[in-house]
């Protein structure tokens, strides 16, 4: 049990490359941006220092709010730049077309419904917005890893707060019909069990 609840902190060190990867592309001064299931603020580091930018961090636990608070003032954003809104992703506390970017890490794989999740992601954006995302994804079909992912997957969920081994997150993504995607498979070389990740930017 106490290597399952590990796995999100081992993926989020192997994919701090990616990360930085990602967020270089995101030109974000002056812009509105949605961050679901903030957290303690992670991501923040990485796009939160731009002029003039305007944070909405939506977490389920309320709890949250004290750390990404804390992460984004460590970021360089003022406070009154910052709202942290409880929240879930398949009703996002937002007006319709009102985010320049919506940003989501690891957190589709614990959503209770990923279709309605991106539906709500492509409701908040604006036109030409972006959805900038990374997810544990299911194994390939019929391999052995998929196997052990489908036999833990019930402990995964009770112990990482809903989180599921098995999605095919992918297809959701590419199914949701953005105008535009990129999409990029990857294997990490450690955390065997979430070891398969997608990574890349959608536009609405």
């Amino acid at each position: 049990v106490s290597y399952l609840n590990e796995l999100h902190n081992v993926t989020s060190l192997q994919i701090a490359q990616y990360k930085s990867n990602l967020f270089s592309q995101l030109s974000v001064a002056g812009k509105n941006i949605l961050e679901l299931g903030v957290g303690t603020g992670p991501n923040l580091k990485y796009y939160a220092s731009a002029d003039g930018v305007n944070v909405i961090g939506v977490d389920p636990n309320i709890y949250m709010e004290e750390y990404s608070r804390a992460a984004a003032t460590s970021a360089g954003l003022p406070s009154s730049n910052f709202t942290f809104r409880r929240g879930v992703g398949e009703a996002l506390p937002a007006e319709d077309g009102s985010m320049d970017a919506v940003i989501g890490t690891l957190v589709l794989c614990s959503v209770k419904d990923t279709d309605m999740a991106l539906r709500e992601i492509k409701r908040v954006l604006k036109p030409g917005g972006l959805y900038l995302f990374i997810e544990h994804v299911a194994a390939a079909d019929g391999s052995f890893l998929l196997l052990v992912q489908g036999a833990l997957d019930p402990l995964q969920q009770f112990v990482a707060d809903g989180c599921h081994l098995t999605r095919k997150t992918a297809e959701n993504i590419k199914e949701a019909g953005f105008s535009s995607l990129s999409l990029n498979a990857v294997r990490l070389s450690s955390a065997y069990i979430v070891s398969p990740h997608v990574y890349g930017v959608a536009y609405k």
